[in-house]
């Protein structure tokens, strides 16, 4: 398992990308944006796993396209619990990427469906993740958590008593009203 500083005290005064992505999730809007951002993770060594999430409806879906996504065990119980006890693994680095990658990015795009879908359990996504990315950075290990929206004004509720915010980009609302 390869693990690193979580960032380097550099990263401070230049802001690199992924320095400013890193720390919970954050929200795109524009899926240009989003792949311009996941490209340029891709070019300096994270593994990349994006999911369209606009047709998981309810949890059994988003059940089976994160497990095959992130290599779950075959055992995985496909409950919210489950998925919560296969993320430390993956934050820890037994599986869902590549133990020479730089870090993990999960990308969910149209998420906003899913929370009208089921906000509930859009919401506890958003926490399990959130909170595993958080325990990666406690191991070294970089886990960044992107959330794409179609909606450009949704509201998110805090995750993890932090408030879910947009990427630099589209923080100002002009920007995601073209």
């Amino acid at each position: 398992m390869r693990c690193m500083a979580a960032f380097d005290l550099e990263a401070l005064t230049t802001h690199p990308l992924d320095y400013r992505l890193s720390g919970g999730p954050v929200l795109f809007w524009s899926l240009e944006v989003l792949q311009e951002s996941t490209e340029w993770l891709s070019a300096h060594g994270y593994d990349v796993v994006t999911l369209p999430v606009s047709d998981w409806g309810d949890a059994s879906r988003m059940h089976d396209d994160v497990s095959r996504a992130l290599n779950f065990p075959s055992y995985y119980g496909r409950n919210l619990d489950a998925l919560n006890d296969c993320m430390s693994d993956v934050a820890v680095g037994d599986y869902g990427s590549s133990p020479s990658a730089t870090g993990l990015v999960l990308a969910l795009t149209g998420f906003d469906r899913f929370v009208r879908d089921d906000r509930a359990t859009a919401h506890t996504v958003l926490e399990i993740v959130t909170g595993q990315a958080r325990v990666a950075m406690s191991f070294g290990r970089r886990f960044l958590f992107l959330i794409q929206s179609d909606d450009p004004d949704i509201t998110l509720d805090p995750v993890g008593a932090v408030h879910v915010g947009w990427n630099g980009r589209e923080w100002l609302t002009v920007a995601r009203h073209p």
